[in-house]
């Protein structure tokens, strides 16, 4: 097994255990903000990058069903409510679009 110095053992090629990914994270996110302090990246877990993505997808037009089945969801309700917020925002900037749309006609009529 290959170690890494201040993380947990991973064997080469072998699957990791989810916590494994989970530990060496904060480790990644360290060593990039030492390396790179003028820009360093604020704390996060693993799991916050798949919400990213998800939120991401979402507010850039992809549909539900898309997005769950990224997400290994097996119902995109599961997926419509985590996200409902996200959603909620997406449709209200529809609104918005809508009704310039609207204002938009009414000065070529």
């Amino acid at each position: 097994m290959e170690e890494v110095s201040d993380g947990p053992a991973v064997a080469e090629g072998e699957p990791a255990h989810p916590d494994t990914l989970s530990s060496l994270f904060p480790i990644l996110i360290k060593r990039y903000n030492e390396t790179y302090p003028d820009h360093s990246l604020p704390h996060a877990r693993l799991h916050d990058l798949r919400h990213i993505h998800a939120t991401t997808l979402l507010l850039a037009g992809v549909p539900v069903h898309v997005v769950a089945a990224r997400l290994g969801h097996a119902d995109p309700s599961i997926t419509l409510r985590v996200y409902a917020h996200v959603i909620r925002a997406a449709e209200a900037s529809a609104a918005e679009v809508f009704a310039k749309a609207i204002n938009d006609q009414k000065a070529w009529c």
